[in-house]
């Protein structure tokens, strides 16, 4: 099944974006992972929350794959430095809907 992983982010030091971008993009794409977006164009349509200045949205083949990465000692380096220079949240979410109603991946 497809995951997907939401990071959201505020860049506190933009010295590890050239890098991580520059690395990180070819090493999700050669482990199975595939970009949805990568952006800064958000708009909050409903909610309070404060909304992150970056999203980036990648699909995933599997949780597996997804978490054979994040934990990887290749992306290690690259996600301290996200760490250390943005705030950071990072959500994965499961393709499917557990109420079966929609046709998801098809």
């Amino acid at each position: 099944m497809k995951h997907y992983v939401i990071v959201e982010f505020d860049v506190i030091d933009p010295a590890w974006i050239a890098p991580y971008v520059a690395a990180v993009t070819p090493m999700i794409e050669r482990l199975g992972g595939r970009y949805l977006a990568r952006t800064s164009k958000v708009e909050r349509l409903e909610g309070d929350r404060p909304v992150a200045r970056v999203f980036v949205l990648v699909e995933w083949p599997s949780r597996e794959a997804a978490m054979a990465f994040y934990d990887g000692d290749e992306y290690r380096p690259y996600r301290d430095s996200r760490i250390a220079g943005a705030v950071n949240e990072l959500t994965m979410i499961a393709g499917e809907d557990v109420t079966g109603a929609a046709r998801i991946g098809e």
